[in-house]
């Protein structure tokens, strides 16, 4: 893939010659580390960005109600058809299965979860029912992906009825993999249509599909251990059933909004991005001067703020031009260098298959109340996954890839780089020992295991949920199920030198 200074000469229209790599800087004093050699490099697609949503609302809007009504919405889907070539092109190859239809279930059927446990409650799994005013309902949504348009659903939970909640499929990998009749993820918005309504003071929910992830845990477990380090959003399982059929278990992951901002750091203040997967000039690289290069790659939520805009530049421009030897006091009034250190370890250790240490991109950004900036997970599916003995990736890989500037100037750091492996080990020895991991899996299992074996919509056959989160019974640990994984990547990482001298051992 090339990198993001190749990508936006590109895009400019200029030269592609390589450029000096900014880690051989002349006035980079400080010693510098050898970097580990780089995991196997995956098929990638084309870089990504910040792709806008499909603008169809004002177009197809003909009572100027602020919505699609269904003979509006009808229209749109037609124009849709017409004009293929107005959307991205789908990416990857779709699942060799489907679904088969879950059983019948009304309100009435499911006790209300009492209000004192909140929405991300991990003890309670909640039941929420979706109505659409069309049967057709699943293909409209998968028509009016990446657009602006919300179709309108009825939403009911714990006796409660939310009228005119705007509803979309959400994703990538986890759209364009599944096909009709397998679970997709969902957006759902409370305020759309009525900015007072909000479901237990959340306005929006993301009810993910689990995709490449048969145990259901990964997300769960990331952002459980997570928060113990940084403010990352709060997970657990909802039980979804639209139009009076189950579609069986969801992940609730909490949106990176600002109920997350006050819950977590006490003040909704602050501006928020989102750098999209398959983005490398979304890694705190610095690519010039001009807002326009960084909006290519950041999304910024809410209304836009052009001082926030200037401030991004800044950071990363202070990030890639200051000696190494003056760097943590540089950024320490712009960034909070400590907190991104454990990000980056979280990420590392808990080897997050889509996080930064592979893909540069793909976390949240916020420019905090006190001016600083903190980076947050977003998609952790495809954590607690490894191969072999648990050792790769190295915790001290992609340090020499100028698309992931928080590992390739932090780390080179040594005294950043030795609190960085001090983090890894110390996650590693604490949450990767399954004698403290093992019990909360087990409980978890106990909550949703029969769930996961009455679904009939999810992407796996109902045995690997058990395989994948235990493995064979007498068979030797395998590091893509999650006990095996927490056993040989614990040990690997705390035999690992690096990790042992910055532990002091």
């Amino acid at each position: 893939m090339r990198s993001v200074h190749s990508v936006t000469l590109l895009l400019l229209g200029l030269s592609t010659a390589p450029a000096p790599a900014p880690l051989q800087a002349q006035s980079d004093t400080a010693a510098r580390v050898a970097p580990a050699a780089a995991p196997p490099a995956r098929n990638r697609v084309a870089p990504q960005g910040a792709e806008a949503d499909l603008p169809l609302l004002a177009r197809f809007d003909a009572n100027r109600s602020g919505r699609l009504e269904r003979p509006e919405r009808d229209a749109a889907r037609a124009w849709l058809a017409a004009n293929p070539e107005a959307r991205p092109p789908m990416r990857g190859r779709k699942l060799p299965a489907t679904g088969t239809a879950g059983a019948r279930v009304s309100p009435k059927d499911v006790a209300p979860v009492a209000p004192e446990h909140g929405l991300y409650d991990s003890a309670v799994v909640r039941t929420l029912f979706l109505t659409f005013e069309s049967e057709d309902w699943e293909r409209e949504l998968a028509d009016f992906w990446h657009t602006d348009v919300e179709v309108p659903a009825t939403l009911i939970v714990d006796g409660v009825t939310y009228r005119d909640v705007g509803a979309g499929f959400r994703g990538n990998n986890s759209f364009h993999m599944v096909p009709d009749g397998l679970k997709r993820s969902f957006s759902i918005n409370l305020d759309t249509w009525d900015e007072r309504q909000a479901l237990l003071g959340h306005a929006s929910l993301n009810l993910l599909n689990s995709n490449q992830d048969a145990t259901f845990l990964r997300s769960v477990l990331y952002l459980d251990i997570a928060r113990q380090y940084i403010p990352a959003p709060r997970a657990n399982f909802v039980r979804v059933v639209v139009n009076g059929e189950s579609w069986g278990l969801y992940v609730n992951q909490q949106p990176f909004s600002k109920a997350l901002l006050r819950e977590q750091l006490g003040s909704d203040a602050g501006t928020r991005w989102k750098s999209p997967n398959n983005s490398p000039g979304g890694g705190f690289g610095h690519l010039g001067d001009s807002i326009a290069l960084y909006r290519r790659w950041y999304e910024q939520k809410g209304k836009d703020d052009p001082a926030a805009w200037r401030a991004l530049v800044e950071v990363t421009r202070v990030l890639a031009e200051t000696p190494l030897d003056r760097l943590e006091g540089a950024l320490a009034p712009l960034m909070d260098v400590d907190e991104v250190l454990r990000f980056l370890a979280l990420d590392m250790a808990l080897v997050n298959g889509d996080g930064y240490w592979n893909d540069g991109s793909d976390f949240n950004v916020l420019l905090g109340a006190d001016g600083r900036f903190r980076a947050l997970p977003h998609d952790v599916n495809e954590a607690f996954r490894g191969r072999g003995d648990g050792s790769a990736p190295d915790p001290l890989s992609a340090l020499d890839d100028p698309d992931k500037a928080l590992r390739t100037r932090l780390l080179q750091v040594p005294a950043l780089r030795t609190r960085y492996l001090r983090y890894v080990g110390e996650i590693a020895e604490t949450w990767l020992d399954w004698g403290r991991l093992g019990p909360l899996v087990d409980g978890y299992v106990a909550l949703i295991e029969s769930e996961v074996a009455r679904d009939t919509r999810k992407h796996s056959p109902t045995a690997a949920f058990r395989e994948g989160i235990y493995g064979a019974p007498e068979g030797v640990p395998d590091a893509r199920t999650l006990k095996g994984f927490a056993s040989l990547r614990r040990a690997a990482l705390l035999a690992h030198p690096a990790v042992r001298e910055a532990m002091g051992r």
